[in-house]
């Protein structure tokens, strides 16, 4: 009877703790998204969408629109390296091959790697060393070598999550690697896919520390792939640590934090169609 007791009484610890531990979390996030918009709602004008920046509307809407060049561009290059790596490692290469551990080392080893040495790495190499100066298409290939290593990982771990009877059963029916691939095992594997393609546009977006150091933090609207600019995240940061646009700084801060809550909420809600509709 007392070792029920005691057994009773630690379950019912554990639970309370897990409890504890959700509502510390949940209510982390929601004092840091309420703060922000607390502080940053009432100093969001129409001013601050202006197509031109200038010191006196602090405008965003530049940066809004390098963001989105700098993510499609970016998912231009890192999705199709990220997602044939994926196949390769699971549906083509051969278990035991060293070449395979190799590779899922160094993509770990990336995965783990500060934004800031990303940085440093694309300043050195893009801006300097091949001359690509500040420029979009230098803070592009660092923003691609960042999140190659998540669009890499969702992709495995999507496709071994296929189970390999439908592999089989298509190879009895007379199907062949490639066709299976594109028929079978992708149709099943597109949500988790598709979710760390999603969650990779999360980390550009919210990236300062790399695209500081390769995009630059000009505050006109980015022309060309050598020209300059600032992301809605480098905006922010730029007007807080001017100490001039504190308020303004909050305002962008909103505006980001939508987007990212946008990007979250878009990623759910496609894997969930996606897997309803298998």
């Amino acid at each position: 009877m007392s070792s029920l007791r005691r057994i009773f009484s630690f379950d019912h610890i554990i639970r309370s703790l897990i409890k504890l531990s959700a509502l510390i979390t949940f209510g982390a996030l929601f004092f840091i998204v309420g703060y922000i918009f607390i502080r940053g709602i009432p100093h969001l004008t129409l001013d601050m969408f202006a197509l031109e920046y200038t010191t006196e509307n602090v405008s965003m809407l530049p940066a809004i629109i390098t963001t989105l060049m700098l993510v499609a561009l970016t998912l231009v290059i890192a999705t199709p390296i990220g997602v044939f790596t994926g196949f390769y490692l699971v549906e083509y290469a051969k278990k035991g091959n060293k070449f395979v551990d190799l590779i899922r080392i160094t993509t770990e080893t990336l995965s783990g790697i500060p934004s800031i040495v990303y940085g440093l790495f694309g300043m050195l190499f893009f801006v300097y060393r091949l001359g690509f100066s500040y420029s979009l298409l230098a803070g592009t290939l660092t923003a691609a070598i960042m999140v190659l290593p998540l669009i890499i990982r969702s992709t495995e771990e999507a496709l071994m999550a296929v189970d390999d009877s439908l592999r089989e059963a298509s190879f009895g029916l007379g199907a062949g690697k490639l066709r299976t691939i594109f028929r079978v095992v992708l149709p099943v594997a597109m949500p988790g896919i598709l979710s760390g393609v999603i969650l990779s546009i999360g980390r550009v977006v919210g990236e300062t520390a790399a695209l500081m150091y390769t995009l630059g933090t000009a505050a006109k609207m980015t022309d060309g792939l050598f020209s300059s600019g600032r992301t809605l995240s480098l905006h922010m940061f730029v007007l807080s640590n001017e100490g001039l646009y504190v308020n303004e700084a909050y305002a962008v801060g909103v505006v980001l934090l939508l987007i990212v809550l946008a990007i979250n909420g878009l990623s759910t809600y496609l894997s969930n169609k996606l897997r309803k509709g298998e």
